[in-house]
């Protein structure tokens, strides 16, 4: 399959240039960017083609990965959809629930296949825990924490603008759904959501299955207390989400691997992009909650 990349930024430097040009059954095309001259660093670099019209490139490969901006994404990939282009997206798919949606319809009427790259999903460790939970019944209830330090700590995302805006419940808030979605069912309500230091939020959920689950989420933890885990309680005792040896390199590889087999097989993965709607919808009612 031929896959070209859309976006030059951190994420497509340290995560999806890399892993297209490593996955034995990918023909990494070529890349687009809003910034030319990034665009032109990171073909080099993996000795592929730099497009200056987005148009050009969706002419010229069978689907695109995107490392853009959610706004910019959305966009994107639905024209990339309606041209006939399968899709390897970020998470968030985007920050309003129309932009979200226009993908889906996209993707729906052209019949493409999409895959949104929540990153805990395609760990190996995380994902085996994820079916070996959601095949237990009992659960009481659930609580993920994730605590960055973009803002606080030297990372690579800090100057984000999307991120200074939006804030943890978008960037990290797909993570922990991600994760207490697949194994305490659909959420029913968005029962609370209160602002912490920072930007840190707390949101309530209750699920359809009758559990309930609390998020907390924070891009400005201090360094020493970032971290991530997610806890269940129920009817068998105890779950903890073990930790993860894999960096986001092998993740995002195992994630073309599912959008190459939705693309031979014709049957949606769990992560594509209506599930990434899903996610879209809930952190949008959380959002306004925290706006009364």
């Amino acid at each position: 399959m031929r896959i070209g990349l859309l976006g030059t930024g951190p994420w497509a430097r340290m995560a999806h240039a890399p892993a297209l040009s490593a996955h034995p059954d990918v023909d990494f095309a070529g890349v687009w960017g809003r910034r030319p001259d990034a665009a032109k660093e990171v073909a080099d670099e993996h000795g592929t083609r730099v497009y200056d019209d987005v148009d050009a490139l969706l002419a010229d490969v069978d689907a695109v990965a995107v490392a853009l901006p959610p706004a910019v994404q959305a966009e994107l990939a639905a024209r990339a959809a309606r041209a006939g282009r399968h899709l390897l997206l970020d998470k968030p798919l985007a920050t309003t629930v129309e932009q979200g949606r226009a993908v889906v319809e996209a993707v729906r009427e052209t019949g493409v296949a999409s895959v949104v790259f929540f990153t805990s999903r395609f760990l190996a460790e995380t994902e085996a825990w994820i079916a070996e939970q959601a095949s237990v019944d009992g659960w009481f209830t659930g609580r993920a924490e994730w605590l960055g330090s973009v803002f606080t700590g030297e990372s690579p995302f800090s100057d984000s603008p999307w991120r200074q805006d939006k804030g943890a419940l978008w960037d990290v808030g797909p993570h922990a759904l991600s994760v207490l979605l697949p194994v305490l069912g659909e959420v029913r309500e968005v029962a609370a959501a209160a602002h912490g230091p920072g930007d840190t939020v707390h949101v309530v959920l209750r699920h359809a299955s009758g559990a309930s689950s609390t998020l907390t989420l924070s891009l400005t933890a201090p360094p020493a207390a970032a971290g991530a885990g997610v806890e269940l309680r129920g009817a068998g005792g105890v779950a903890r989400l073990p930790e993860s040896s894999e960096g986001a390199v092998p993740a995002l590889v195992r994630a073309t691997d599912a959008l190459l087999a939705a693309t031979r097989t014709g049957r949606p993965h769990p992560c594509d992009a209506a599930f990434a709607l899903r996610v879209t919808e809930i952190l949008t009612e959380a959002e306004a909650l925290l706006e009364r």
